[in-house]
């Protein structure tokens, strides 16, 4: 495929115009968030009908040093200075690996800015978590039949509100790893944070096979040091978007290589991704693009769409001759939805402060970058192939974005529930020119979320 050219890394041969189209973008981002928290505060202190205690947040206004935070400003520093170049010279099998890692290593070292236990081991234990219900599944296939029997709030023995709101398989990880030993919740938070910092690597093998490796290289540094790394750490919702971005991953492996058994292997992850979240069914948006993309390696196979329907069926049959009933569940969810806060807070003000939530998962750096990104499109004839594969991508993303958005279902805590579709935005810095300074914005806004604020759930 084409590769597009490395982009001019000097004002003087940046047009100045696209530079401040670029600050624009990344202006307006910060006035949505400057009103929501504005607006979010007034309508709390009135009505109190948000229930959050710092919007758009789920958070609490904390200022605070940890642990942490030494190494957290360390890789920040490393990331600016040294990533994009790192990221252009690494041999890619070593790339890979170092994204993992430092990754890993970001997301580690600002949960660790609330110390160990407030920060990984006690997260995923609170009243709501998964690991509040780990004995009710000493029997498995008797807690997956009678599973949609306590999803209602005024069903016997309720499920906490985050078991409830998923699919069983959500829980059953969490089950699992407490049956193999690895028991509490130091074990499940580091969990979620080794396969969740996968995430990145999953998302750059899906831009180098559908678009081109340049670009790739191009986006790494964005992924690592993203803004999301707040949420990734503790967070389940962190470990359903790696499982979501390889599903994604290994469909494009399969398409562009003719891979029957990629194909079958991510529609197993797909199926599991559906069993994980309810709302990760929109992640069929993006396959869709993937599909779009790699139609032509489709043609040359036609076998891939069987083999990946085939994979697709294995989660839902086991689960379903378990005898849990997704739809059922899902319809009980929505009532228990309007039982909840969720019957509460105001769609008028989540619809659009949503959209904040998503400016400080993504930072200002994505803003600009998707303001190219539909520059790109717009000048489609014109740009090179591989640049709006790209833009293609990511604006099927941020569609899945929207549609879950304007559905109601996810009104607030989106900086954590939406880290899955947020992750294949954060590819539009690609785009962008001048690297570092953009990568600077991303850090100063992570560490000072992370720094200011006690994010909770």
């Amino acid at each position: 495929m084409r590769t597009l050219p490395a982009p001019a890394q000097t004002h003087e041969s940046e047009p100045p115009g696209r530079l401040r189209r670029d600050l624009c973008a990344a202006g307006v981002a910060a006035l949505l968030v400057t009103a929501s928290v504005l607006v979010g505060g007034h309508i709390q202190e009135t009505s109190r009908t948000l229930f959050v205690n710092w919007p758009p947040l789920l958070a609490s206004w904390r200022p605070h040093l940890g642990p942490g935070t030494p190494a957290a400003v360390l890789v920040a520093i490393v990331t600016v200075t040294h990533g994009p170049a790192l990221a252009a010279r690494l041999p890619w099998r070593a790339l890979l690996p170092a994204a993992w890692g430092t990754a890993m290593t970001w997301i580690l070292s600002l949960a660790l800015v609330d110390g160990w236990d407030r920060g990984i081991a006690h997260r995923l234990t609170t009243r709501h978590e998964y690991l509040q219900v780990i004995d009710r599944f000493h029997d498995i296939p008797a807690a997956l039949r009678d599973f949609t029997q306590h999803i209602l709030l005024d069903s016997p023995d309720n499920w906490p509100a985050h078991i409830a709101g998923h699919p069983p398989a959500a829980t059953l990880t969490f089950v699992l790893l407490d049956r193999i030993g690895l028991r509490g919740g130091g074990w499940a938070g580091m969990w979620c944070i080794t396969v969740g910092a996968t995430a990145c690597v999953a998302v750059l093998v899906t831009i180098r096979a559908l678009a081109d490796e340049a670009l790739a290289r191009r986006a790494a540094p964005f992924l690592v040091l993203a803004p999301a790394a707040v949420w990734m750490g503790t967070s389940a919702d962190a470990y359903f978007a790696a499982v979501a971005a390889w599903a994604v991953a290994l469909l494009a492996l399969a398409v562009t290589r003719g891979s029957l058994g990629w194909a079958g292997a991510s529609g197993l992850l797909f199926g599991l991704t559906c069993y994980l979240s309810y709302g990760l069914t929109l992640v069929a948006l993006i396959a869709a693009a993937v599909l779009v993309l790699g139609r032509h390696g489709v043609r040359e196979r036609p076998a891939l769409p069987a083999a990946l329907l085939a994979g697709l069926a294995v989660v839902p049959t086991v689960f379903t001759l378990a005898g849990f009933d997704w739809w059922e569940a899902y319809h009980l969810l929505v009532t228990r939805y309007a039982q909840g806060a969720g019957g509460i807070r105001p769609y008028g003000y989540w619809v659009w402060a949503n959209l904040a939530c998503t400016v400080l998962v993504t930072g200002l750096a994505t803003a600009a970058g998707l303001r190219r990104t539909g520059a790109v499109l717009v000048r489609r004839r014109t740009e090179p192939r591989a640049g709006v594969r790209l833009a293609f991508l990511v604006s099927a993303a941020l569609l899945a974005l929207l549609v879950a958005d304007l559905s109601g279902m996810s009104k607030a805590e989106t900086e954590r529930i939406w880290l899955p579709f947020a992750l294949w935005l954060l590819p539009a810095g690609a785009f962008l020119t001048r690297p570092r300074a953009w990568l600077t914005a991303q850090a100063l806004l992570a560490l000072l979320l992370n720094h200011l604020l006690f994010t909770g759930w």
